[in-house]
C-alpha cells in the first residue's frame, strides 16, 4: 500500500515537522501544538477547512504520538452499528488497562442528529477523545451540544509557498516521492499547478502525480513536466460550493456587496464562480431584484425594470444563453447609481412598533360607504383638478404632521425627486401651518434586518 498508494497519502506528513501551513494554530508555542506534542489534548477538537487543508493529515500526526489508542470512522461509511462497536470497545480498554481512545470522524458533518447524538455521552463522561474534521460549519452542521464540548480549530486553504514546499518534497522525496526518478519541473508548470489547486495540497499533488505518471522520459531518462504537461493535468478543478454550506451564502454575499459597492469586475468573478458551481441562475436573479429594490431604488428605478426583465428573459431562453440577461442586469446594476432609501420604510415601520398607529384623517377616509351618515371623505381635495396635479393638504395623521421619513439621495434621478419633493413640501408646510419638521434619523443596518427578521415572522 505505501508504495501503490497515491502520491498525495504517501506524502502526508507524519510529524508536526513534517506538517505544512497552519502555522496560526500549530506554529511553535501555540495551544493545540503544546497540547499534542505533549500527548494531552486538553478536550474534543472539530477540525474545520477546505478539502486539502490539512485536517485527516493533523489527525494522522496524532495517531502516530499518542500513547492513547487511535481509532479512524469515515462519516459516510459508517453508521450507529460501527460507532456502537469502536465505543463498547473503548469502554473496555479503559476498564482493563486504563488506556485513553482517541476517535477521529472524518467529515462528521455527513452523520445525522441521532448518529451524533449517540456519540456525545461517550464524549462527556471521556470514554473517546473526539476529534472531528469538516468542510462544513460545524457550528451549523454539527449538533450544538458536541461542538460545546470540543475546541472548534479553522484550517484554511495552503498558501502558494506551502504548497510549492510540498511539491518539492514530493519530488526530491526517495522513499516516498520521487527522489529515485530524474524529474525537471519548469517552474512555470509547478506555478500553474499550484495556483489551479488554490490552496489544496491533494489537488497539487494528485495533478503532479498525473504529470509524473503521463510523461514518459526523454532520451537522458528525464521526466520533463512542462507548463502544456501541467495544463494537461490539472485541467479543472472543482470549485468548493456546497449549495447548503459557507461557500454558498459566502459567494452571494461577495457578488451582492460587489454589485452594491460598483465594482462590476468583482461581480462577474463571483457571479462565474456560482454559475461555474452549478448555482441556481434563478435563485442569483431573485438576489439581483432584491438589490434592485434596496440598493439602487431611486438612483435608477430602471434597475428594477432591467433586473425584472433579465428573470423573465431567463426563463423563456435558460441556459446557457440565458446567462447573457443575467449577466446584462449584473453589470447595469452594478454601474447604475446607487440609493438605498427604500430602507426609509423602516424608519415608519419602526415607529409604529413603537408608537402604535394613529387614526386615517377623515377627509382620506373611504367616502363610498360613510360619507352621508359619517363625513367620511369630506374636505379631500383631488389632486388632479390642479393644473400642477398637486394640492396642499394634510396626508399623516396630525400628531406627526411635519415627521419625514423619507430623504431623497444626491444620486442619478433622485435628484429630480428631490428638488419636485422640496417644494411640495414647502407648499403642505404653508397651508397646513406646519412650523416644526423632524426628519427621522438612518437606522442602522442591524435595526434594518431585525424589522425585517420580525417582517418574516409575520
Amino acid at each position: 500500500m505505501r508504495t501503490e498508494a497515491p502520491l498525495a497519502a504517501r506524502m502526508r506528513p507524519r510529524t508536526l515537522e513534517e506538517f505544512v501551513g497552519q502555522q496560526d494554530i500549530l506554529g511553535p508555542g501555540k495551544l493545540l501544538r503544546r497540547a499534542i506534542e505533549a500527548d494531552h489534548l486538553f478536550s474534543s477538537i472539530i477540525l474545520w477547512g477546505p478539502p486539502g487543508s490539512g485536517k485527516t493529515t493533523l489527525a494522522m500526526v496524532i495517531a502516530h504520538l499518542t500513547k492513547s489508542h487511535f481509532d479512524t470512522l469515515s462519516a459516510v461509511l459508517a453508521g450507529k452499528a460501527e460507532l456502537k462497536e469502536v465505543l463498547e470497545a473503548a469502554t473496555e480498554r479503559r476498564k482493563l488497562y486504563q488506556k485513553k481512545t482517541i476517535l477521529f470522524v472524518d467529515e462528521v458533518h455527513r452523520w445525522n442528529k441521532a448518529q451524533q447524538d449517540a456519540l456525545l455521552p461517550h464524549v462527556e463522561n471521556g470514554t473517546v477523545t473526539f476529534i472531528g474534521a469538516t468542510t462544513e460549519n460545524p457550528y451549523f452542521e454539527v449538533i450544538g451540544a458536541l461542538v460545546s464540548r470540543s475546541r472548534v480549530f479553522q484550517l484554511r486553504p495552503l498558501a502558494d509557498p506551502d504548497v510549492h514546499l510540498l511539491l518539492e518534497r514530493a519530488i526530491q522525496d526517495p522513499e516516498r516521492g520521487y527522489g529515485s526518478r530524474k524529474i525537471e519541473a519548469d517552474e512555470q508548470a509547478l506555478e500553474h499547478i499550484i495556483h489551479v489547486a488554490g490552496g489544496d495540497a491533494r489537488n497539487a499533488l494528485n495533478a503532479l502525480e498525473l504529470a509524473v505518471e503521463s510523461t514518459p522520459p526523454n532520451e537522458q531518462d528525464v521526466i520533463h513536466i512542462t507548463l502544456g504537461v501541467a495544463q494537461d493535468s490539472i485541467q479543472r478543478r472543482a470549485v468548493l460550493y456546497d449549495k447548503d454550506g459557507d461557500a454558498h451564502y459566502d459567494t452571494i454575499s461577495a457578488f451582492i456587496k460587489s454589485v452594491r459597492g460598483s465594482d462590476p469586475d468583482a461581480a462577474l468573478y463571483w457571479l462565474a464562480k456560482m454559475l461555474y458551481a452549478g448555482e441556481d441562475p434563478r435563485f442569483i436573479l431573485r438576489r439581483l431584484i432584491i438589490l434592485s429594490g434596496e440598493d439602487i431604488g431611486l438612483g435608477d428605478p430602471m434597475g428594477l425594470v432591467v433586473a425584472s426583465a433579465a428573470a423573465q428573459a431567463f426563463d423563456y431562453i435558460g441556459m446557457p444563453e440565458g446567462v447573457y440577461p443575467i449577466v446584462e442586469a449584473t453589470l447595469y446594476l452594478a454601474t447604475a447609481p446607487k440609493s438605498n432609501t427604500a430602507t426609509s420604510y423602516f424608519k415608519a415601520f419602526q415607529l409604529i412598533e413603537e408608537q402604535g398607529t394613529g387614526d386615517v384623517p377623515r377627509h382620506l377616509q373611504d367616502s363610498n360607504r360613510d360619507a352621508v351618515a359619517l363625513g367620511h371623505g369630506a374636505g379631500y381635495k383631488y389632486p388632479h383638478e390642479s393644473p400642477d396635479h398637486f394640492l396642499p393638504q394634510q396626508y399623516l395623521p396630525r400628531p406627526l404632521l411635519g415627521t419625514h421619513f423619507y430623504n431623497p439621495s444626491k444620486q442619478g434621478y433622485e435628484t429630480e425627486v428631490a428638488e419636485r419633493l422640496e417644494r411640495w413640501r414647502a407648499a403642505q408646510r404653508k397651508a397646513l401651518g406646519i412650523t416644526k419638521t423632524e426628519e427621522l434619523p438612518e437606522l442602522t443596518q442591524e435595526t434594518i434586518l431585525d424589522i425585517k427578521r420580525k417582517h418574516k415572522s409575520t
